[in-house]
Protein backbone atom coordinates (compact mmCIF):
# COMPACT_ATOMS: atom_id res chain seq x y z
CA UNK A 1 0.00 0.00 0.00
CA UNK A 2 1.01 3.33 -1.32
CA UNK A 3 2.59 5.61 1.81
CA UNK A 4 3.46 9.26 2.32
CA UNK A 5 6.82 9.83 3.39
CA UNK A 6 8.47 12.94 3.90
CA UNK A 7 12.44 12.54 4.15
CA UNK A 8 15.07 15.61 5.33
CA UNK A 9 18.56 16.18 3.30
CA UNK A 10 17.30 14.51 -0.48
CA UNK A 11 19.39 17.16 -2.47
CA UNK A 12 22.55 14.28 -2.04
CA UNK A 13 23.09 11.44 -1.17
CA UNK A 14 21.08 8.76 0.93
CA UNK A 15 18.56 11.04 0.74
CA UNK A 16 18.24 11.65 -2.69
CA UNK A 17 18.75 7.70 -3.48
CA UNK A 18 15.95 7.01 -1.01
CA UNK A 19 13.31 9.58 -2.30
CA UNK A 20 13.62 7.88 -5.65
CA UNK A 21 14.28 4.24 -4.32
CA UNK A 22 10.91 4.59 -2.76
CA UNK A 23 9.07 7.23 -5.68
CA UNK A 24 10.17 4.44 -7.87
CA UNK A 25 7.99 1.73 -5.52
CA UNK A 26 4.40 3.90 -5.56
CA UNK A 27 5.00 5.57 -2.48
CA UNK A 28 3.99 9.23 -1.98
CA UNK A 29 7.66 10.84 -1.17
CA UNK A 30 8.54 14.77 0.43
CA UNK A 31 11.70 15.66 -0.46
CA UNK A 32 12.80 17.86 1.92
CA UNK A 33 15.62 20.31 1.05
CA UNK A 34 16.92 23.58 1.71
CA UNK A 35 18.19 26.32 -0.68
CA UNK A 36 15.14 25.13 -3.51
CA UNK A 37 15.04 28.03 -5.99
CA UNK A 38 18.95 29.20 -5.02
CA UNK A 39 21.76 26.44 -4.64
CA UNK A 40 19.35 23.12 -4.73
CA UNK A 41 17.03 24.25 -7.55
CA UNK A 42 18.85 22.02 -10.09
CA UNK A 43 18.51 18.92 -8.31
CA UNK A 44 14.79 20.33 -6.72
CA UNK A 45 14.08 20.51 -10.54
CA UNK A 46 15.04 17.05 -11.36
CA UNK A 47 13.58 15.27 -8.09
CA UNK A 48 10.55 17.26 -9.16
CA UNK A 49 10.11 15.61 -12.33
CA UNK A 50 9.96 12.32 -11.07
CA UNK A 51 6.21 10.96 -10.38
CA UNK A 52 5.54 10.74 -7.09
CA UNK A 53 8.23 12.96 -5.41
CA UNK A 54 7.31 16.88 -4.64
CA UNK A 55 10.24 18.73 -3.19
CA UNK A 56 9.36 20.71 -0.48
CA UNK A 57 11.52 23.65 1.10
CA UNK A 58 12.91 22.85 4.46
CA UNK A 59 15.52 23.87 6.98
CA UNK A 60 15.64 21.58 10.24
CA UNK A 61 17.74 24.14 11.83
CA UNK A 62 14.82 26.48 11.81
CA UNK A 63 11.54 26.08 13.90
CA UNK A 64 9.65 28.09 12.16
CA UNK A 65 10.80 25.96 8.80
CA UNK A 66 10.20 22.67 10.08
CA UNK A 67 6.49 23.10 11.26
CA UNK A 68 5.86 25.15 8.09
CA UNK A 69 6.76 22.40 5.92
CA UNK A 70 5.23 19.57 8.09
CA UNK A 71 2.13 21.49 8.01
CA UNK A 72 2.19 22.40 4.16
CA UNK A 73 2.29 18.90 3.90
CA UNK A 74 -0.12 17.56 6.07
CA UNK A 75 -2.82 19.91 4.16
CA UNK A 76 -2.18 18.63 1.22
CA UNK A 77 -1.84 15.14 1.92
CA UNK A 78 -3.73 14.26 5.33
CA UNK A 79 -0.88 12.48 6.86
CA UNK A 80 2.54 11.85 6.79
CA UNK A 81 2.62 8.25 7.06
CA UNK A 82 6.68 7.55 7.55
CA UNK A 83 9.27 10.31 8.58
CA UNK A 84 13.45 9.80 7.33
CA UNK A 85 15.46 12.22 9.39
CA UNK A 86 18.38 11.54 6.94
CA UNK A 87 19.76 15.34 7.24
CA UNK A 88 22.98 15.08 8.73
CA UNK A 89 26.65 17.03 8.41
CA UNK A 90 29.96 15.09 9.50
CA UNK A 91 32.85 16.68 10.91
CA UNK A 92 36.69 15.69 11.51
CA UNK A 93 39.43 16.89 14.26
CA UNK A 94 41.00 16.79 17.76
CA UNK A 95 38.12 17.17 20.30
CA UNK A 96 39.90 20.00 21.46
CA UNK A 97 40.38 21.36 18.31
CA UNK A 98 36.78 22.20 18.22
CA UNK A 99 35.15 25.06 19.20
CA UNK A 100 32.18 25.10 21.78
CA UNK A 101 30.48 27.17 18.86
CA UNK A 102 30.97 24.13 16.25
CA UNK A 103 30.45 21.44 18.49
CA UNK A 104 26.93 23.39 18.81
CA UNK A 105 26.78 23.48 15.31
CA UNK A 106 26.92 20.19 14.84
CA UNK A 107 24.09 19.26 17.17
CA UNK A 108 22.24 21.95 15.45
CA UNK A 109 21.66 19.56 12.22
CA UNK A 110 22.47 16.41 14.15
CA UNK A 111 20.25 16.42 17.12
CA UNK A 112 17.96 19.41 17.67
CA UNK A 113 16.85 18.86 13.84
CA UNK A 114 15.48 15.45 14.86
CA UNK A 115 13.92 16.65 17.41
CA UNK A 116 12.21 19.43 15.81
CA UNK A 117 10.85 17.14 13.18
CA UNK A 118 9.56 14.70 15.64
CA UNK A 119 7.43 17.26 17.47
CA UNK A 120 6.44 18.47 13.99
CA UNK A 121 4.90 15.39 13.07
CA UNK A 122 4.12 13.39 16.28
CA UNK A 123 0.34 15.30 16.66
CA UNK A 124 -0.84 14.18 13.45
CA UNK A 125 0.90 10.69 13.85
CA UNK A 126 -1.16 10.48 17.31
CA UNK A 127 -3.64 11.11 15.88
CA UNK A 128 -3.77 8.34 13.23
CA UNK A 129 -2.36 6.08 15.68
CA UNK A 130 0.17 5.22 12.96
CA UNK A 131 3.65 6.32 12.31
CA UNK A 132 7.18 4.89 11.68
CA UNK A 133 10.13 7.10 11.80
CA UNK A 134 13.67 6.24 10.29
CA UNK A 135 16.75 7.70 11.85
CA UNK A 136 19.89 7.47 9.92
CA UNK A 137 22.74 7.29 12.44
CA UNK A 138 25.89 5.85 11.98
CA UNK A 139 27.72 1.99 12.27
CA UNK A 140 29.79 3.66 15.45
CA UNK A 141 26.39 4.33 17.08
CA UNK A 142 26.99 2.46 19.65
CA UNK A 143 30.57 3.91 20.52
CA UNK A 144 32.99 6.08 19.33
CA UNK A 145 36.45 6.48 17.68
CA UNK A 146 39.12 9.76 17.97
CA UNK A 147 39.16 12.60 15.52
CA UNK A 148 35.51 12.48 15.09
CA UNK A 149 34.55 12.96 18.90
CA UNK A 150 31.45 15.10 18.52
CA UNK A 151 29.94 13.69 15.08
CA UNK A 152 29.36 10.08 16.69
CA UNK A 153 28.30 11.87 19.95
CA UNK A 154 25.36 13.53 18.35
CA UNK A 155 24.31 10.10 16.40
CA UNK A 156 24.50 8.36 19.75
CA UNK A 157 22.24 10.96 20.94
CA UNK A 158 19.65 10.37 18.19
CA UNK A 159 19.93 6.02 18.93
CA UNK A 160 18.86 7.26 22.57
CA UNK A 161 15.81 9.67 21.01
CA UNK A 162 15.28 6.40 18.81
CA UNK A 163 15.04 3.90 21.24
CA UNK A 164 13.65 5.81 23.96
CA UNK A 165 11.23 7.49 21.98
CA UNK A 166 9.76 3.58 21.14
CA UNK A 167 9.06 2.96 24.09
CA UNK A 168 7.06 6.33 24.81
CA UNK A 169 4.96 6.09 22.03
CA UNK A 170 3.95 2.38 21.95
CA UNK A 171 0.60 2.88 22.61
CA UNK A 172 0.16 5.49 19.54
CA UNK A 173 1.13 2.60 17.29
CA UNK A 174 3.76 4.71 15.94
CA UNK A 175 7.65 2.71 15.27
CA UNK A 176 11.24 4.49 16.06
CA UNK A 177 14.11 2.32 13.88
CA UNK A 178 17.39 3.35 13.74
CA UNK A 179 19.32 2.75 10.33
CA UNK A 180 23.29 2.04 11.43
CA UNK A 181 25.26 2.59 7.74
CA UNK A 182 28.87 2.24 7.58
CA UNK A 183 31.46 3.98 5.15
CA UNK A 184 29.98 4.88 1.92
CA UNK A 185 31.21 6.69 -0.95
CA UNK A 186 28.79 9.67 -0.57
CA UNK A 187 29.25 13.36 -0.94
CA UNK A 188 29.42 13.26 2.43
CA UNK A 189 32.37 11.30 2.53
CA UNK A 190 34.05 12.38 -0.55
CA UNK A 191 34.80 15.90 0.49
CA UNK A 192 32.22 17.40 -1.93
CA UNK A 193 29.74 18.31 1.03
CA UNK A 194 31.01 21.22 3.61
CA UNK A 195 30.74 19.49 6.89
CA UNK A 196 32.16 20.96 10.44
CA UNK A 197 35.31 20.15 11.26
CA UNK A 198 37.53 21.36 14.24
CA UNK A 199 39.54 24.65 12.86
CA UNK A 200 42.06 25.45 16.10
CA UNK A 201 45.58 25.03 13.82
CA UNK A 202 47.42 25.88 17.29
CA UNK A 203 46.09 23.14 19.08
CA UNK A 204 46.40 20.47 16.23
CA UNK A 205 50.30 21.53 16.19
CA UNK A 206 50.11 20.67 19.51
CA UNK A 207 49.21 17.66 19.11
CA UNK A 208 52.40 16.89 17.12
CA UNK A 209 52.76 15.18 14.10
CA UNK A 210 51.59 11.65 16.29
CA UNK A 211 47.99 12.12 16.09
CA UNK A 212 48.11 13.39 12.31
CA UNK A 213 49.41 10.31 11.73
CA UNK A 214 47.06 7.97 13.59
CA UNK A 215 44.29 10.13 11.88
CA UNK A 216 45.39 9.68 8.39
CA UNK A 217 45.85 5.83 9.39
CA UNK A 218 42.55 5.39 10.66
CA UNK A 219 41.34 7.42 7.35
CA UNK A 220 43.23 5.11 5.16
CA UNK A 221 41.90 1.89 6.87
CA UNK A 222 38.14 2.95 6.86
CA UNK A 223 38.24 4.41 2.72
CA UNK A 224 40.22 1.24 1.95
CA UNK A 225 37.69 -1.18 3.14
CA UNK A 226 34.90 0.77 1.66
CA UNK A 227 36.60 0.35 -1.84
CA UNK A 228 37.56 -3.30 -0.83
CA UNK A 229 33.62 -4.34 0.00
CA UNK A 230 32.42 -1.65 -2.28
CA UNK A 231 30.17 -0.17 -0.73
CA UNK A 232 27.21 0.71 -2.64
CA UNK A 233 25.37 3.95 -0.93
CA UNK A 234 21.88 1.98 -2.86
CA UNK A 235 22.16 -0.34 -0.06
CA UNK A 236 20.73 2.29 2.27
CA UNK A 237 17.59 3.31 0.30
CA UNK A 238 17.14 -0.70 -0.42
CA UNK A 239 17.26 -0.65 3.73
CA UNK A 240 14.72 2.32 4.33
CA UNK A 241 12.20 0.63 1.66
CA UNK A 242 12.49 -2.67 3.32
CA UNK A 243 11.53 -1.42 6.82
CA UNK A 244 8.69 1.03 4.65
CA UNK A 245 7.19 -2.55 3.62
CA UNK A 246 7.63 -4.49 7.11
CA UNK A 247 4.23 -5.46 8.73
CA UNK A 248 3.49 -3.35 11.70
CA UNK A 249 5.35 -4.84 14.41
CA UNK A 250 8.02 -6.78 12.57
CA UNK A 251 10.49 -4.05 12.63
CA UNK A 252 13.64 -4.02 14.22
CA UNK A 253 14.68 -1.49 16.99
CA UNK A 254 18.14 -0.73 14.68
CA UNK A 255 18.69 -2.00 11.26
CA UNK A 256 23.04 -2.32 10.38
CA UNK A 257 23.77 -1.89 7.03
CA UNK A 258 27.21 -2.20 7.10
CA UNK A 259 29.03 -5.01 4.98
CA UNK A 260 32.90 -3.92 6.43
CA UNK A 261 31.48 -4.77 9.79
CA UNK A 262 30.83 -8.47 9.02
CA UNK A 263 28.41 -9.11 11.40
CA UNK A 264 29.91 -7.35 14.37
CA UNK A 265 27.91 -4.62 14.32
CA UNK A 266 24.29 -6.74 15.00
CA UNK A 267 26.57 -8.82 17.91
CA UNK A 268 26.65 -5.64 19.35
CA UNK A 269 23.05 -4.41 18.87
CA UNK A 270 21.71 -7.97 20.35
CA UNK A 271 24.43 -7.93 23.18
CA UNK A 272 23.44 -4.65 24.13
CA UNK A 273 20.08 -5.37 24.18
CA UNK A 274 20.33 -8.81 26.34
CA UNK A 275 22.28 -6.58 28.79
CA UNK A 276 19.51 -3.51 28.82
CA UNK A 277 17.20 -6.77 29.41
CA UNK A 278 19.10 -8.09 32.44
CA UNK A 279 19.55 -4.15 33.74
CA UNK A 280 15.86 -3.39 33.28
CA UNK A 281 14.77 -6.85 35.11
CA UNK A 282 17.36 -6.58 38.24
CA UNK A 283 15.87 -2.65 38.62
CA UNK A 284 12.04 -3.54 37.88
CA UNK A 285 11.54 -7.15 39.37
Amino acid sequence: MSKTIFITGTSTGFGKLTAITLANAGHSVIAGMRNVNTKNAAVAQELNSIPNIEVVEIDITSDDSVKQAIEQVLTKYGKIDVLVNNAAVRGFGLLEGYTIEQFRNMFEVNVYGVLRTYQAVLPAMRKEKNGLIINITSGASGHTLPFMIPYFASKFVVESITEGAQGELIDFGIENVSIQPGVYPTEMNNGSKAGVHADKPEIVAEYGTAATERFNALGTALFGKMKQFDMNPQAIADGILELVNMPKGTRPLRMPLDAIAQGTDKEFIETRAAIKEKWLAKYTA
